[in-house]
């Protein structure tokens, strides 16, 4: 067997890294030659251009073009070498197939490379025979290879960390390693960004990564699931596995916000994958609705949720949220369809247009938008017509049939149409504007969506692959339009349980409802936080199917202090042991932007380097960070602090998703202050104040 001993393991990792040094001066020396390429060839047409014909012009110009595409190639070739440097690989599979007696060695790493004759030292955690790392123990195990299903067993499974070139350990599969390799992975700190996964996809999660047939894929899966990571996994699965059909500008992520956007922009580009679009709903909506109205932000109504505590606002946005007000809003627009035009005999130049062959013409054209009809039927009306002077009807003509046949239609734009369905249903207290043609939010997408039935909806068909985060917060009519804009496959994912807005949450069956194809599958274990703090913040709100992974810390630690100067001198005081905790980044996780503002502006006199997060907020920045909930979800530290954790302001149902999220932000170490009386959401662990 090659590479018996940790001995040789060591020896054979030296080999492979003076093979990638190699590698990476030829690249080197490829780089640099197309660079003196194109500077000569772009040279030589400047010093010659009055002498060059057009088709030397031509030729030149697809030598420049050549030279470059060559350079660009061998420039991201040498990134992945480079990667490869600091840790080739790390994991190892022998296979004997069953219909050969010999057993293969097979590396894995973050990329592929072959050595000068072609034989593959380390193969793409994406290829096929790699997935039986992830999904095997030692023993019978296969594989499905582009011929068919590979059977055999697996002789040897092992892990390894290499950092910097150097191997910091090995392990044996007879050591289980998924369990061992993850506590150490899971105990680091971290002060970065949201990092790849590969040294550690779990098999469930392995099932959900290479999944290729799912057309709509839902994930359901607890905080600290992994899920994010493992829909972006995913997306840099399919870019590898579709070469010639996807590519990352075909990939498009509904994000909830830029930070959010910057806190996971590295993980394709660690993956050999170029970044991937990114847009949030909202800027989707402006630009369906401008010049028609402005619109209050999904934050600005949160924020007036939890500083107004407003009833009937409360009550608009959950009736706007179910999937029965889209259902009455679908079967408005068809009662629209049949009564809402009124056909009528009219006369134009001497040329009568009569009630039967309009209404016929229109009801011919039903499958169009309202609005594209109108276009349609009066080009149909004006064909074979003429004037009274025997000529054919001109565009002129035709533009005034069209200006006619709108006028038959009830309501001249989707605004007035959208604000009659609620008088339509005898509700019209539910339409309140905001202000001066400012919409509520809850207004925002039902809107869009009857936009679409009047005017039509701009599909991005350039978008292959929708990538949905925090499916949550995004209810049945935002889905049905999302739907009419891609038509294409979808990867939504979430955590009902991980609602800001627990008015307008959207649970796993309701989306299912939305789209009824849909194949789903649920995360339920936690990887990020220690048994302590999952079972913290369990008792604030309790998910049944959450299993932590057994990971032990200190306890969270509920400071009781003497008013809100108390709580922001513990604050204060937590922060400045920072620096000798071993721990990289701290999160102080507050319930609103105000709050998060006051804590900044008490911190950054003592500690300048400090940063606050808002929704002007475009990047991640790493150490110290104050935020409120809203914006931290998706995000994760070492430690947090959550301050102001009394009753009187955690007391609603709204209340307790803000604490169960900014809680469940801690992989390590948890610390929750408050004055006054305890949130009754801190139940018996109140009584462990310090």
């Amino acid at each position: 067997m090659l590479n018996r001993t940790e001995t040789e393991e060591r020896q054979y990792l030296n080999a492979v890294l003076a093979k990638l040094q190699r590698a990476l001066d030829e690249l080197e020396r490829q780089v640099s030659s197309s660079y003196r390429e194109v500077i000569e060839a772009k040279k030589y047409v400047w010093q010659n251009m009055s002498q060059l014909d057009p088709a030397e012009r031509a030729a030149n110009r697809v030598d420049i073009s050549l030279a470059i595409d060559s350079g660009n190639r061998a420039i991201a070739q040498r990134t992945k070498i480079q990667k490869l440097l600091q840790s080739p690989y790390f994991g190892r599979v022998d296979f004997a197939p069953g219909d050969k007696a010999k057993t293969e060695q097979f590396y894995i790493g973050i990329h592929s490379f072959a050595d000068d004759n072609d034989a593959d030292l380390i193969y793409d955690w994406r290829s096929p025979v790699s997935s039986m790392f992830y999904d095997f123990e030692a023993g019978k195990a296969f594989y499905e290879a582009p011929m068919g299903t590979v059977e055999g067993e697996i002789k040897l499974k092992r892990q390894y960390k290499i950092k910097n070139g150097e191997m910091e350990y090995m392990l044996e599969s007879s050591m289980n390693i998924s369990d061992d390799v993850l506590q150490k992975e899971l105990s680091q700190t971290t002060d970065e960004k949201m990092k790849n996964i590969v040294a550690t996809i779990q098999k469930e999660q392995n099932v959900i990564i290479r999944n290729e047939t799912s057309s709509e894929l839902i994930i359901q899966g607890v905080a600290g699931s992994g899920k994010t990571s493992i829909a972006l996994h995913r997306v840099a699965f399919l870019l590898y596995r579709n070469k010639e059909t996807l590519t990352s500008r075909n990939v498009l992520i509904i994000s909830p916000n830029k930070v959010f956007s910057d806190y996971i922009s590295g993980v394709l580009p660690e993956l050999g994958e170029e970044k991937i679009m990114e847009v949030g709903f909202e800027e989707l909506a402006a630009r369906e609705l401008a010049g028609i109205c402005k619109f209050q932000t999904f934050y600005e109504q949160v924020a007036e949720l939890i500083e107004q505590g407003d009833d009937r606002f409360a009550e608009r946005i959950g009736y706007k949220a179910t999937v029965r007000f889209t259902d009455e809003l679908e079967a408005y627009l068809q009662y629209a369809d049949e009564h809402f035009f009124e056909a009528k005999d009219f006369e134009l130049n001497g040329t009568v247009f009569s009630r039967g062959d309009i209404l016929n013409g229109y009801n011919s054209l039903k499958r169009l938008p309202a609005a594209q009809r109108w276009d349609k039927l009066a080009a149909s009306l004006a064909a074979g017509r003429r004037d009274k002077e025997g000529n054919k009807l001109n565009n002129s003509s035709v533009k005034k049939i069209k200006t006619a046949v709108k006028k038959m239609y009830r309501f001249q734009d989707a605004l007035s149409l959208y604000k009659h369905f609620y008088e339509h249903i005898g509700k019209p207290e539910l339409f309140q504007w905001k202000g001066p043609k400012t919409l509520e939010y809850a207004d925002v997408f039902p809107l869009v969506y009857v936009k679409f039935y009047y005017e039509g909806a701009a599909a991005y068909d350039q978008v292959k692959h929708l990538l949905v985060d925090e499916m949550q917060d995004y209810t049945p009519v935002q889905y049905a339009v999302l739907a009419k804009w891609f038509p294409c496959k979808k990867t939504i994912l979430g955590d009902s349980g991980q609602s800001v807005n627990p008015y307008s949450s959207s649970s796993l069956t309701i989306i299912k409802k939305v789209f009824p194809h849909a194949d789903t599958i649920e995360l339920c274990r936690s990887y990020r936080s220690t048994v302590e703090i999952t079972n913290f913040a369990q008792s604030i709100k309790k998910n049944d199917k959450l299993i932590p992974i057994e990971r032990h810390g200190e306890p969270p630690v509920i400071a009781r202090c003497g008013g809100r100067a108390g709580e922001l001198a513990e604050i204060s005081r937590l922060v400045g042991l920072v620096a000798t905790s071993g721990y990289q980044s701290l999160g102080i996780i507050c319930k609103t932007q105000k709050e998060a503002e006051r804590v900044y502006a008490e911190m950054n006199q003592l500690y300048p380097d400090i940063d606050l997060l808002d929704f002007h907020s475009e990047q991640f920045r790493s150490g110290i960070i104050v935020a409120c909930a809203h914006l931290a979800k998706g995000l994760e530290f070492d430690q947090v602090i959550v301050p102001f954790a009394d009753q009187a302001n955690y007391r609603t149902e709204l209340d307790r998703s803000l604490l169960y999220i900014a809680c469940t932000r801690a992989t390590h170490k948890l610390n929750v202050t408050y004055s006054g009386e305890p949130s009754s959401f801190l139940g018996n662990d109140a009584d462990s104040s310090k």
